[in-house]
């Protein structure tokens, strides 16, 4: 595997550069500060999504954006200190504005790495915006939990509205076992209890202890397997979004 391409760590002439080679893509990672759980740090959500991108562009030679370290965690609720969040319109806005500027750098092609499950309503809606004023701008969105479907099942085999579970304590394991807080795993464990309700409640509604699912089943090895089959399934995907173009080349803005 070769190194992450980070636009971070280059000159402007080497961006220059690199989009007048051809690649007109760049990976856009956003992720959350907010509580998780008792056992794991706050910055889950961000460095799943930053690895993953890491990883996916060493396989790609995508560039990567600088990491988005604050989402949309209104969610999670003041009970449990630590989550610092935005509001919806506020990372709508951040998105369109990074956007903007990565189309003054060539870029035709965002894709953003999503680490937080409640980040993706306000990110659809900066997608929609920006696919509006940009008529040769191509954008999607990949959940970190939803790859595909084997991934999202995984995600959610303890839990539907997973949270700090088993599947994302593993990862931690394997990815930075330093943000994970071993001694606290035994007391960790809070059931789903979202199943056959009809509104969509906050964690504090939902949670003991801002966990929702069994992160005491976590291990080293299945974080390793998840995480590898991962960035297999997004870096295939980004090999053929490299060579993708639009089914109609007709015009955003020229009437018929």
């Amino acid at each position: 595997m070769s190194a992450p391409v980070l636009w971070q760590s280059m000159t402007w002439g080497e961006v220059g550069a690199l989009t007048a080679s051809g690649m007109d893509a760049a990976l856009l990672p956003v992720g959350a500060t907010e509580q998780h759980g008792p056992h794991l740090t706050t910055s889950v959500d961000s460095i799943t999504a930053e690895r993953l991108a890491h990883a996916v562009s060493a396989e790609t030679g995508i560039p990567v954006l600088p990491t988005l370290h604050y989402g949309c965690s209104l969610g999670h609720s003041q009970r449990w200190p630590g989550t610092i969040s935005l509001h919806p319109q506020t990372l709508i806005e951040v998105i369109v504005q990074i956007g903007e500027w990565a189309y003054a750098s060539a870029v035709r092609r965002l894709i953003i790495i999503n680490g937080h499950v409640t980040n993706h309503a306000p990110l659809r809606c900066a997608v929609e915006i920006l696919r509006s004023r940009f008529d040769d701008l191509m954008l999607a969105i990949r959940n970190v939990g939803d790859v595909t479907i084997n991934i999202a099942s995984i995600f959610s085999s303890d839990a539907a509205d997973w949270h700090a579970n088993r599947a994302e304590t593993s990862l931690m394991l394997e990815l930075e076992p330093g943000h994970v807080r071993l001694e606290k795993l035994a007391i960790a464990d809070d059931p789903d209890r979202t199943g056959g309700l009809f509104f969509v409640h906050p964690v504090n509604h939902t949670s003991l202890n801002g966990v929702t699912g069994l992160p005491s089943q976590a291990s080293e090895r299945e974080g390793r397997e998840l995480f590898a089959e991962m960035v297999s399934a997004l870096s295939s995907q980004l090999r053929a979004a490299l060579k993708e173009q639009p089914p109609l080349a007709h015009s955003y803005f020229a009437p018929v």
